[in-house]
C-alpha cells in the first residue's frame, strides 16, 4: 500500500455569505473575554462595529487593538501583549489581512508562554498550546486563517522570519466572502495569485514518503493524498474566478470562488509546504520592499518550468484544473500549457512578470540566489533539487523574462 496523506487544520472552519455571524457563538465557547487583532482601516468600518456588538450582545467583554501594521513588525507584538495581559483574555480574534492574523496568533503565543517572539522563531519552539485563536480573514490570499505560520518582519534582520508550529493553528476560521467585497482590485489580485502560488507549491512539492516520524518532525512534510485534494480545488477555484474577482469586484459567486481558493491553498500549504519560489520572494521582497503575493506570482511561471522534467504529471493536472481542455492533448503539451497558462492569468490581472521590473537590482541577483538557496525549509521541498549555479539561472531567467532559460 503507497497512499499517504497527512494534514492538520482547525478544529472548526466556517465558510459562506453571513458566516460572520456564527462568530459570537463560537466566542462564547472559548471564553467570556475576547482581544481583537485588526487594523486601523478595518477598525473604522460598520462592518466592525457591527461584529464587536454581536459579541456584546453575548456578554463577551472586547479589548481591541487596532495598530497593526504590515508584515507584523516584531516589535509591534510586545505592544500588543503589554496592551492585553492585564485584560487576560480567553481568546484572540484575528480580523482582517494576514497581518491581522499572525498578529492574533503571535499574541495569543505570547500572552500564553511569555519571553520574547524571537524565542520561537523556526520550527517546532512552541512548548505547547495557546489561547484559542478565532481566525475572520477580510481578504483572500495567505491562508493563515487555516496555516501553522505566522510570519513577522524583523528590523535586525533582512528577511522575514516565521514561527512554525501546529499550535499555532487557529481553533476556528471564519470565512466570509461578504467581509471581501471592498478589496481593492489590486489587493485582490495580489492576494489571489499568492493563494493560486501556494497551491500550485503545494500540489508539486516533494514526496517525501511515509515515514510515522516524518510529520512529528517536521511542520511540513511534502504532498500528500489530502493536500493533493485540497490544492486541486484551490487551482481550479482561483483559474475560473480570480480574473472575474479583479474586473469586477461586486460579483459575489467570483468572490465566494476566491475565498474558497484562498482557504483550500492555506490547507494543503499547511502541512505541504510551498517550496523555491516563496524561497527567491523572501530576499527578492526584502530587496524591492513589494508585496509578497506579487513576488511570489512573479517567480511561479519560472520555478513551475524549472520543475517541468521532473512534474509534468503535476503540470498536466494543474492544467485540467485551470480548465484546460486535455482531450487528445499529450502530456507534455499540457504541462506546457499549463505555465502559459498561469503566466496568461497573472499578466492580466496585473501581476510584474519579471524580477526586473519587481525593481531587484542587477547586482545583487547573486545574492538572491545564495539567499534563496539558504532556506532549506522551502528548498528541500522543491521537486527538482538545487544547487547554487541553478538557483543562479532560475533568478537570471526570471529577472531577464526568459521563460524557456528557467529550465536548464
Amino acid at each position: 500500500m503507497t497512499l499517504f496523506a497527512a494534514i492538520r487544520l482547525p478544529q472548526e472552519i466556517l465558510f459562506g455569505k453571513g458566516q460572520r455571524h456564527a462568530l459570537p457563538k463560537v466566542a462564547t465557547r472559548l471564553g467570556k473575554r475576547a482581544l481583537i487583532c485588526t487594523d486601523e482601516r478595518f477598525s473604522g468600518t460598520d462592518m466592525f462595529a457591527d461584529i464587536v456588538a454581536s459579541l456584546k450582545t453575548v456578554s463577551v467583554e472586547i479589548l481591541v487593538y487596532d495598530a497593526v501594521q504590515p508584515d507584523v513588525p516584531q516589535e509591534t507584538v510586545s505592544v500588543c501583549v503589554d496592551h492585553a495581559r492585564e485584560f487576560k483574555p480567553d481568546m484572540v480574534i484575528g480580523i482582517g489581512g494576514g497581518s491581522c492574523l499572525d498578529m492574533a496568533k503571535c499574541a495569543a503565543l505570547l500572552l500564553t508562554h511569555g519571553g520574547r517572539l524571537q524565542d520561537y522563531y523556526g520550527e517546532f519552539k512552541v512548548p505547547g498550546p495557546i489561547l484559542p485563536v478565532i481566525a475572520v480573514p477580510t481578504t483572500a490570499g495567505t491562508g493563515s486563517e487555516v496555516t501553522p505560520v505566522a510570519v513577522i518582519s524583523d528590523s535586525e534582520r533582512t528577511l522575514k522570519v516565521g514561527i512554525s508550529s501546529p499550535y499555532l493553528i487557529a481553533t476556528a476560521a471564519i470565512c466570509d466572502p461578504e467581509l471581501t467585497m471592498t478589496c481593492p482590485s489590486g489587493l485582490t489580485a495580489i492576494a489571489g495569485a499568492d493563494a493560486l502560488t501556494h497551491a500550485i507549491e503545494a500540489f508539486t512539492a516533494a514526496r517525501r514518503g511515509d515515514d510515522h516520524k516524518l510529520a512529528q518532525n517536521h511542520v511540513f512534510i511534502g504532498k500528500s493524498a489530502l493536500t493533493d485534494h485540497f490544492a486541486l480545488l484551490a487551482i481550479k477555484l482561483l483559474g475560473r474566478s480570480l480574473e472575474k474577482a479583479c474586473k469586477d469586484g461586486s460579483d459575489e459567486d467570483a468572490r465566494a470562488d476566491v475565498m474558497m481558493g484562498a482557504l483550500a491553498a492555506g490547507c494543503a500549504f499547511g502541512t505541504a509546504g510551498t517550496a523555491a519560489a516563496h524561497a527567491v520572494q523572501y530576499p527578492a521582497g526584502a530587496l524591492t520592499h513589494t508585496a509578497h503575493g506579487l513576488g511570489v506570482a512573479t517567480m511561479m511561471p519560472y520555478v513551475m518550468n524549472y520543475n517541468r522534467s521532473v512534474s509534468v504529471s503535476e503540470m498536466a493536472e494543474i492544467g485540467s484544473a485551470l480548465g484546460l481542455d486535455s482531450v487528445g492533448v499529450e502530456i507534455e503539451t499540457q504541462a506546457k500549457a499549463a505555465i502559459e497558462e498561469v503566466r496568461r492569468l497573472f499578466a492580466a490581472i496585473g501581476i510584474t512578470p519579471t524580477l526586473a521590473d519587481l525593481g531587484l537590482p542587477a547586482d545583487k541577483l547573486d545574492w538572491t540566489a545564495e539567499q534563496a538557496l539558504g532556506i532549506d525549509r522551502l528548498i528541500k521541498n522543491n521537486p527538482r533539487p538545487f544547487d547554487l549555479d541553478a538557483m543562479k539561472r532560475l533568478v537570471k531567467a526570471a529577472y531577464d523574462g526568459d521563460l524557456a532559460a528557467s529550465a536548464n
